[in-house]
């Protein structure tokens, strides 16, 4: 190869470096912000997912959060996501860049005289395996986490923090059933659901760079959050039914305590007990918390 030839590859081989380094930053900034922003919503949407078919509503019970165990008490369980959050939304963006670079290669080489960039579908598809990669450590990050934030309060709660909780499931049910309790659940959420979050992400900033005849690169800061937030709404409007089912999962008892013995079987108790409605408990929080999470994720 000639020196030339070098010269012309290796921009291209930086840049995909530079980006996939960008992408990996950008992910663990916005995991810790998920976690400092989004932690109290989510604390009260696992409360509502899990308590199972009372009338409370978000704001009830988040008051009845703040009067019984005080304000620090919608933090619970959160050291464990702040560990390890940040490293799941780097997998999520570095593992979605590289799949978008192979399908950008699978374009140019099927369509050599159109653009390389992929359509919604195959950002869909790009975002699904990014998700399905993560699910291997958000899995058991989360299940520690709704343990935590359900146990009782005070002198009868069951852990003393995130690392008794994983030495307790282990013992009680093992790694596999255990600490990866509820995981196809999970694989189905953060498939389907980061699937969605990276395809609604580049259509609505798609067609607000087509509205004003710009470039996307040449859009504000404040238009690449509002996207950003937009496509957190979309993740959680069409992922959050198995989101319930995982907490209910992620919640239940061991041994002769635990309610459901499988995804299908929390479904079904879930339909037959709670109705759709069951199926959406924690919607509120959930869009509430989605959508400056999700716009400073992507605005970082």
């Amino acid at each position: 190869m000639s020196s030339a030839e070098e010269s012309d590859i290796a921009p291209v081989y930086t840049s995909k470096w530079r980006d996939t380094v960008k992408d990996l930053v950008a992910g663990a900034a916005g995991g810790v912000a998920q976690v400092v922003i989004g932690q109290p919503f989510d604390l009260v949407k696992v409360r509502l997912q899990t308590q199972g078919g009372t009338n409370n509503n978000a704001l009830f019970l988040t008051q009845q959060i703040w009067k019984r165990e005080g304000p620090v008490s919608f933090y619970k369980g959160s050291l464990i996501p702040l560990l390890g959050v940040g490293a799941c939304v780097s997998i999520q963006f570095g593992t979605f860049h590289y799949f978008r670079q192979l399908i950008e290669h699978h374009n140019h080489q099927t369509h050599p005289n159109n653009p390389p960039t992929p359509t919604l579908p195959q950002y869909y598809l790009a975002g699904c395996f990014a998700g399905l990669t993560n699910s291997l450590i958000s899995g058991p990050i989360e299940h520690i986490r709704i343990r935590l934030q359900t146990q009782p309060h005070g002198a009868l709660a069951l852990y003393t923090g995130p690392f008794d909780c994983a030495r307790k499931i282990i013992s009680q049910a093992g790694i596999l059933r255990g600490l990866y309790r509820g995981q196809v659940a999970t694989l189905i959420r953060e498939g389907h659901g980061i699937g969605v979050w990276f395809a609604s992400y580049e259509g609505f900033l798609g067609l607000a760079a087509h509205r004003q005849g710009k470039r996307r690169e040449e859009l504000p800061s404040w238009q690449i959050a509002v996207c950003g937030g937009l496509a957190g709404e979309m993740l959680w409007l069409l992922s959050h039914p198995v989101d319930v089912i995982k907490s209910k999962m992620q919640s239940d008892g061991f041994g002769r305590d635990q309610k459901y013995k499988g995804l299908r079987e929390a479904v079904r108790m879930t339909w037959r007990g709670e109705g759709v409605g069951g199926l959406f408990s924690g919607i509120g929080p959930a869009l509430a918390r989605a959508m400056p999470v999700s716009a400073g994720t992507f605005a970082v």
